[in-house]
């Protein structure tokens, strides 16, 4: 079916402002181009589109990159506290001086851009490969876009358990930065790896994660986005999950005029785990948008979406969750929760939840909420001497426990409790 006249011209006029990367290996080019006919075939996002009726895609699409001013602040040292690997990149681009070297045991870690001019390598099974299978039954074109254009990002592979975490730095320095990056991550039977994320990488960003997570493989994933307030992202994950493997991931955002952040996990084993979580707090000028799709395609598997946002001053939420249980699926565990806490009468919070079930023994639940703060809890704490606005805070905490919990490893879900407590904090300053 052809498409829209208005999709076809915003379509070609973002290809033809772009450049492709410098040509690679046979494989490499082969996946772009099949990703550049997908992009061509569905057409970039359109407000009209039914999974983008909530968030309005414009500036995500245009030829031009929206501008954005850079904010100075501590954003790139989330996980200082943390014995890790850094990888830093500037706008897109990786800078070698600011990361450390590329050694770790149990890991190989190599750049995309040298990956992708070899022609005998292991990422040409996996690049494009879950971002296609992402594709159905929900277009995701930006994720098309990325796959065709991405000329740099990170190619990990885990053979054993990581020493200690990754963390992906995203440094920004210039207001019209447009960075696309693409990462795979392939972890072997039985590896263990812990991915860490932060910084607000560019005025308008595009990434794409593909994972590959083998039979009693373990991969747990935690990022930050914020302060950079008038940055735009649109982020996707991809994962394939095995026999007992497991694949956890967890995002705080604080800030940001517009954020998308998809998330499209199979679990094909039987007996994976995914858990899919996230909180955001929004004020003002902010938009940010969780879209889900996990699909369960084997026996006795389990999948958990978490998902708070706490918004004010006019500040949108959106949620879109779906958890597809195919034929055969038995014995699935499907949990979906979505709720927002609007601590005024300006803010919106729009959810989308769905179930869509061909098996018979299955437990799924779903479901959202959206309200006010308690103020018979607000009335308890200030009876006992909690001023107002501190009292809010503590509740607000309390309200984002369920979705934070979610993170295993303490010290950094203790990381991530105290930048939502610096948040709140400069809020009420």
């Amino acid at each position: 079916m052809a498409l829209p006249q208005v999709k076809l011209d915003a379509t070609e006029a973002r290809l033809s402002a772009a450049d492709r990367p410098a040509a690679g290996a046979s494989w490499a080019e082969a996946a772009r181009d099949a990703a550049l006919a997908r992009v061509r075939d569905m057409g970039l996002p359109h407000r009209r589109d039914e999974y983008w009726k909530f968030t309005n895609p414009e500036t995500l699409v245009q030829a031009e990159t929206p501008s954005a001013a850079v904010f100075e602040s501590d954003e790139t040292q989330v996980f200082k506290e943390v014995d890790r690997l850094k990888i830093v990149f500037v706008d897109g681009v990786f800078d070698a001086e600011a990361s450390d070297d590329l050694a770790l045991e149990g890991v190989r870690i190599e750049r995309l851009a040298e990956v992708a001019a070899t022609d005998i390598h292991w990422a040409k099974d996996l690049y494009g490969v879950l971002e296609e299978r992402g594709q159905d039954p929900v277009a995701r074109p930006l994720a098309a876009l990325n796959t065709a254009l991405a000329s740099d990002g990170v190619v990990i592979h885990v053979t054993g358990r990581a020493s200690k975490p990754i963390n992906l730095i995203y440094h920004h320095e210039s207001e019209a930065s447009d960075a696309i990056l693409h990462h795979l991550v392939k972890l072997d039977k039985g590896a263990d790896l812990t991915i860490l994320e932060n910084g607000p990488a560019a005025a308008r960003f595009n990434k794409v994660m593909e994972v590959e997570v083998a039979d009693g493989a373990a991969f747990h994933h935690v990022r930050t986005q914020g302060r950079d307030h008038e940055r735009r992202a649109a982020t996707h994950i991809f994962a394939r999950l095995g026999e007992e493997s497991a694949f956890k991931t967890f995002t705080l955002t604080a800030n940001g005029v517009l954020t998308r952040n998809e998330c499209v996990v199979e679990l094909t084993g039987d007996n994976a785990v995914a858990h899919v979580a996230g909180a955001c707090v929004g004020d003002g000028d902010f938009h940010h948008d969780d879209t889900v799709f996990v699909t369960h395609d084997a026996v006795n598997c389990e999948s958990r979406q978490v998902f708070k946002k706490v918004l004010r001053n006019g500040a949108r939420g959106v949620f879109q969750g779906k958890i597809l249980v195919k034929p055969g699926a038995q014995k699935t565990d499907g949990y979906q929760i979505s709720q927002s806490l609007l601590l005024d009468d300006d803010s919106e919070f729009d959810a989308k939840p769905e179930l869509e079930i061909y098996a018979d023994d299955v437990a799924c639940s779903h479901g959202s909420t959206s309200g006010a703060i308690d103020e018979d809890g607000l009335f308890y704490l200030r009876a006992r001497g909690v001023p107002k606005d501190i009292a809010t805070d503590l509740m607000t905490l309390a309200f984002l426990a369920e979705a934070v919990e979610e993170i295993e490893d303490e010290t950094l879900r203790e990381t991530i409790v105290g930048r939502l407590e610096g948040w709140l904090e400069r809020r009420r300053g």
